[in-house]
């Protein structure tokens, strides 16, 4: 046994007594998580009869009106269109009347017949005598030349192009403008984009200046008169169009 003694003033190293500082001790296991933040379980929803708080994922600042993080119910009629839904004239302004439609049909076929037909009397395009006291019956012969041919083929682009361009642009020509209608797309109002409004005019003109003018016509009527519930004539289901007022 020794019984050599530290030296006066300095404490053993392994006195009992001596507290030195401990370290944190590391918890077994490793690192711990913190506790989640209050609020409901993982997919249950907020309380029943209590709004959700501001910025929770269920709702109260949401980027819809009403603080909800869910859309509102659709409004078929919030674009002004309801086309297509239950009523199928639900959206959709008053269908043209037909009187108005023939009376522009009228002024937009004699904006575009009589400068052609004066056009053609000074390029001798129609030589009409009074000899044998029979107008129609010249102008039937005359028709059947090849210069005549000519002349109704010019017509007929001319007819088609005005319809196009004027139906393109506005959805109004100018008897349509006078007569307050316009022309518009069946499935959105729009005014129809220029393949509908060529094969409107091509389905609306070319069987009439090729073969059956009069009858074509009485045709196209029939179709406006008979057809429910949009009023459409053939050249109105070519181009998927309708004719609306525009009052």
């Amino acid at each position: 046994m020794s019984n050599d003694q530290p030296p006066p003033g300095e404490p053993p190293e392994d006195d009992p007594f001596l507290k030195k500082p401990q370290e944190p001790t590391p918890p077994a296991g490793g690192p711990q998580e913190p506790p989640p933040p209050p609020g409901p379980p993982p997919g249950q929803g907020p309380p029943p009869g209590e709004g959700p708080p501001p910025g929770s994922p269920y709702g109260g600042s949401g980027p819809y009106e009403g603080g909800g993080g869910q859309p509102p119910p659709s409004d078929p009629g919030a674009f002004g269109g309801g086309y297509g839904g239950v009523d199928p004239l639900a959206g959709m302004p008053p269908l043209a009347d037909f009187g108005r439609r023939f009376a522009a049909r009228v002024i937009d076929t004699l904006i575009i017949f009589v400068p052609l037909f004066l056009l053609s009397l000074l390029g001798g395009g129609w030589h009409v005598t009074m000899d044998n006291g029979d107008t129609w019956d010249e102008i039937t012969r005359q028709v059947n030349t090849g210069r005549q041919w000519l002349w109704s083929l010019i017509s007929l682009a001319v007819y088609v192009g005005y319809d196009t361009i004027m139906i393109k642009r506005d959805g109004q020509s100018v008897g349509k403008h006078l007569m307050k209608i316009r022309v518009a797309m069946l499935n959105d109002g729009s005014v129809p984009d220029t393949p509908s409004a060529l094969m409107r005019a091509v389905v609306l003109w070319v069987p009439a200046w090729v073969c059956c003018f009069c009858l074509w016509w009485l045709v196209i009527i029939l179709t406006i008169l008979s057809d429910k519930p949009y009023k459409q004539g053939l050249h109105d289901k070519a181009g998927k169009t309708v004719v609306v007022s525009a009052a």
